[in-house]
């Protein structure tokens, strides 16, 4: 984008200097010129807000990392947030400009993976997952969404470890995108015997999947290995080795697939979870301004990295970017999350009105 905006620089340059010759301003291609200076101009203009943002931006979590008063981090970090969801409109605007002064057409992405792992917490945090897990389910049946379980795997006690879904329908990304990152839960646990309440956490990605990505993966950068399906397949589940588990060597990333009947079906859906992995990690190489791979969405899993926190003694979720809390734990549980999700479009709003 820097070198775009610099080219662009240096051709409303060179378009100032021909609107200067009194004869130009005759000719047949004025009028056509005058729309792309008029683009040209609306793009540097848009950009340079953009900056002075992320300036601003940068300089509130200098404030944030440096400073020990709690009410004043807490005001900066509320500021960030406003100033944060701004940054994504003008991005978004930015990226509209430029893909219309380019003649490309803007994709919209509606088809998702969905995963959730437990995080800190032990038996606790994977029983939380699994009640995200059933939230995220009631609301996409509610909203009408496609969607199945790619991979699963569980505890003793029945709570999820980790669970990859796919989604389709349309825009879901745009619809679910707030949700990446940890989610906190304050409850007593099952397994609490002295009735004390305890502070676990889980995990949230949502991976968009773009259309016609083109990634290649050298077969000799993975590691595939075949074992019993333990979960969605068919009859031959736990009798074959039909699923699928592939880790690339380079990176680390592991992903498995038992959603298939067939082994090569699978194999199949893997790769395009890995490829789609992959490709997030080349865009944030790409804009590392912009939250692209699964690191960067979750943190590591650790309480003090909430974007919303579930206390169940109190019967309230707050979203600490929102700053707000929404009563009534179960009813949200239930699959009723557009309460938190329409709050997230009013800020949206809120910011392009005042853009």
């Amino acid at each position: 984008m820097e070198e775009k905006i610099a080219q662009l620089q240096a051709e409303k340059l060179e378009l100032e200097n021909k609107f200067l010759d009194p004869d130009f301003l005759k000719s047949k291609d004025y009028l056509e010129i005058q729309k792309r200076y008029n683009k040209i101009s609306e793009i540097i203009e848009t950009y340079q807000k953009l900056k002075e943002l992320q300036k601003q931006i940068k300089e509130n979590k200098e404030l944030i990392d440096k400073n020990e008063d709690a009410e004043l981090v807490n005001l900066a970090i509320s500021d960030n947030f406003q100033r944060e969801l701004k940054e994504k409109k003008i991005t978004s605007k930015l990226s509209t400009l430029l893909d219309d002064l380019f003649g490309i057409k803007k994709e919209e992405i509606n088809r998702v993976f969905l995963e959730i792992r437990a995080g800190t917490g032990g038996d606790e945090a994977a029983l939380f997952a699994s009640d995200l897990f059933e939230m995220y389910q009631k609301f996409l049946s509610r909203k009408k969404f496609d969607f199945k379980i790619i991979s699963e795997s569980k505890n003793e006690l029945g709570g999820y470890k980790e669970i990859i879904l796919e989604v389709n329908g349309r825009d879901i990304f745009e619809l679910l995108k707030y949700e990446s990152g940890v989610h906190r839960v304050q409850r007593i646990p099952i397994t609490e015997k002295s009735g004390r309440v305890h502070t676990s956490t889980a995990t949230v990605a949502i991976i968009p999947v773009y259309n016609d990505v083109e990634l290649k993966i050298d077969d000799k950068d993975l590691e595939t290995t075949f074992l019993r399906s333990s979960g969605p397949g068919g009859q031959n589940v736990n009798k074959l080795e039909t699923a699928v588990r592939i880790k690339h060597l380079p990176t680390g990333i592991t992903v498995t697939c038992q959603s298939e009947r067939y082994q090569h079906q699978n194999r199949e859906k893997a790769l395009e979870i890995l490829k789609t992995k992959l490709y997030q990690l080349e865009l944030e190489k790409q804009a590392k301004d912009i939250s692209s791979n699964r690191k960067q969405q979750i943190g590591t899993g650790e309480r003090a990295e909430k974007i919303r926190t579930y206390n169940f003694p109190q019967d309230r979720i707050t979203d600490h970017r929102l700053n707000k809390s929404f009563s009534n734990i179960s009813r949200i549980l239930n699959g009723e999350l557009e309460i938190i999700l329409q709050e997230f479009e009013k800020q949206e709003n809120l910011t392009q009105k005042y853009d």
